[in-house]
């Protein structure tokens, strides 16, 4: 049997104010509300959706909805239970409370402040009790209305501070071997380098799986380094990608460690495939948002988002790979929204793959940059900055171990020095030989 349609004027307005305006009015919709679905419960035709719908226009929960058709059904009351002489807030004082981030203390403190224009309003001689505006603010909760909660203006950043400190910022795509900090936007052939043990802001994020080691900044770091500062100062999005173990986690830490501290930096965290509502929320996460107040409020949420990107700043959505088109098209439409000051830096195995599957988002990037293997030139340089144990090797056994495993992916590298850090540590007097270098592979697992 197919939905019955809700009445025109019963349907949700996309210009419907976030709170109810008035209790008095709060009162007609329940009525309306509430009828109407006892009429459609009587016919036999009150369906889920039609509860959704009548709570998405009285502007409460889907579960207050029930509440109030099951009180209908057991007493015949529609109407709100009154009670008489219990303190109402006005909506003058509800949008307060909003605006002051559901801080019930906070309202009161103002109230006490703004107390010759409130007691007017309020019809009152004096101002209410914190305890009694508590349970004022806790009843209008449990009836189902919804605090449209101001988002924090902490992290707000002046759009001409941003672009000054863009201007001002050095952007070196490594450092020397003595750890100091070189000149040039990005390493030359053959400059790699490596930050000093115990200083990388990134071995707590990154597995290096041995004591001892460091985050080697390499040339293909210093090229994400100057594309994502590029896309940052430019507002754009910016894709990062290449195959698992190259680096792309680390090479895009490594850019945002070099951005001033005022920008603020946000960082999604999306679970495989996420749903609308999840990828809602992991957004609403990611700019500290109440995601619990707001998930299941579409427009309060998009509009909370859209107020959120209009900051100048980056947010990061690390293994791009695992949203659908349909999810990664919601993001195009937060990035491309007029008032968008955000820019997008979307990083993962794949990634460019994924993105051809919504080519909405992908016409919008405006930088795609790859994280390539480790040249063969580069690896044995690079090992002996990534740990001291690759002194003692030769060159040779380090290319022969690269060509038959590890390919220039450094994250095999990285298990691989775990191995033969291990083995020296049992044997100490082993040389550091292509016969413990095998050793080490071999337990990397069966070779593809």
């Amino acid at each position: 049997m197919s939905a019955e349609p809700l009445p025109v004027s019963f349907s949700p307005s996309l210009d419907r104010p976030a709170a109810v305006s008035g209790a008095r009015e709060r009162v007609l919709t329940r009525l309306v509300v509430v009828r109407r679905l006892l009429a459609l419960d009587e016919a036999g035709t009150l369906q889920t959706v039609h509860v959704r719908i009548a709570a998405q226009t009285a502007g409460v929960n889907v579960r207050t909805v029930w509440r109030w058709l099951a009180v209908a059904r057991e007493s015949g009351r529609i109407e709100p239970a009154a009670r008489r002489g219990a303190f109402m807030l006005t909506d003058a004082l509800w949008a307060r409370l909003g605006e002051l981030g559901g801080n019930v203390k906070a309202l009161h403190r103002w109230m006490a402040g703004h107390a010759d224009e409130v007691l007017p309003a309020l019809g009152r001689d004096r101002l209410p009790s914190l305890s009694t505006l508590h349970h004022a603010a806790n009843r209008e909760r449990r009836a189902g209305r919804v605090l449209d909660l101001a988002r924090p203006d902490y992290a707000r950043v002046d759009p001409a501070a941003y672009d000054r400190a863009l201007a001002e910022l050095a952007l070196p795509g490594t450092v020397d071997e003595a750890g100091e900090a070189t000149a040039d936007p990005a390493p030359k052939d053959g400059a790699d380098s490596v930050d000093p043990a115990g200083t990388s802001p990134f071995t707590g994020g990154v597995r290096l799986y041995v004591p001892g080691a460091h985050v080697v900044s390499t040339r293909q770091l210093g090229q994400v380094t100057e594309a994502i500062a590029h896309t940052i100062a430019a507002r754009g999005t910016v894709c990062v990608y290449g195959d698992p173990g190259h680096g792309k986690t680390v090479a895009v830490h490594q850019a945002l460690r070099l951005l001033p501290r005022r920008i603020p930096v946000r960082h999604a965290v999306v679970s495989v495939k996420p749903a609308l509502p999840q990828l809602r929320a992991v957004l609403l996460t990611a700019f500290g948002l109440p995601a619990t107040a707001l998930t299941n409020r579409t427009d309060a949420a998009d509009r909370a988002l859209l107020e959120a990107f209009q900051t100048p700043g980056a947010l990061v959505i690390d293994d791009v790979q695992r949203i659908a088109a349909p999810e990664l098209d919601y993001l195009r439409l937060l990035a491309d929204a007029p008032t968008t000051q955000t820019s997008l830096i979307l990083c993962g195995a794949g990634a460019e793959r994924t993105l051809a599957r919504a080519p909405a988002l992908a016409s919008r990037v405006l930088t795609w940059q790859q994280v390539p293997r480790l040249d063969g030139d580069q690896v044995p340089a690079v090992l002996r900055l990534f740990h001291p144990l690759w002194d003692a090797a030769t060159n040779a056994d380090l290319l022969h171990a690269d060509a038959t495993r590890a390919k220039g992916n450094f994250r095999t590298w990285a298990k691989i020095t775990s191995h033969t850090y291990a083995a020296l540590a049992r044997h100490p007097e082993t040389a550091v030989d292509r016969e413990l270098l095998s050793g080490a592979c071999s337990r990397l697992g069966p070779t593809s």
